[in-house]
């Protein structure tokens, strides 16, 4: 998600998501994927309305691990499930979808959004074929973001 501006635009889309959290007195997570690794940087809490320590480190390029970022995001969302089997559980996931993998939407999603930001004339359409295969709500960024 290097590639223009796509990677800052995602992380002020990641800062206004955790702003919202943060008003609604929602929990939030953070899972972050690329260059072959996932990491979960912030694990299940109340949402602290300085966010910028979690979000200016995230990097970009190296590839797309969607799976293995996919599957960490969903034993974070199992064991959320397990602790508060009431509590409403949204995954949105913030793509390019440069990647060639088509994994399982996490069951543990009681909802789910993908925010599209491949860009450009040609359009890889990765984001929208997932968010199809999912039953799962897809925005471009640019409808997010305008």
């Amino acid at each position: 998600m290097l590639a223009g501006e796509r990677l800052a635009r995602a992380k002020g889309m990641l800062v206004a998501l955790f702003d919202r959290a943060y008003r609604e007195r929602a929990e939030i997570a953070l899972v972050c994927f690329g260059g072959g690794r996932a990491d979960v940087r912030r694990q299940p809490g109340a949402a602290h309305w300085f966010n910028e320590r979690w979000v200016t480190p995230i990097g970009g390029g190296g590839g797309t691990p969607l799976a293995l970022g996919l599957a960490s995001a969903s034993t974070v969302l199992e064991r959320a499930a397990r602790r508060r089997p009431s509590q409403r559980r949204c995954l949105w996931l913030l793509t390019d979808g440069r990647t060639n993998e088509q994994p399982h939407a996490p069951r543990a999603a009681d909802e789910i959004v993908v925010v599209d930001f491949d860009e450009g004339a040609i359009r890889a359409g990765r984001g929208e074929t997932l968010a199809r295969e999912w039953n799962a709500q897809y925005f471009t960024a640019d409808a997010l973001t305008s």
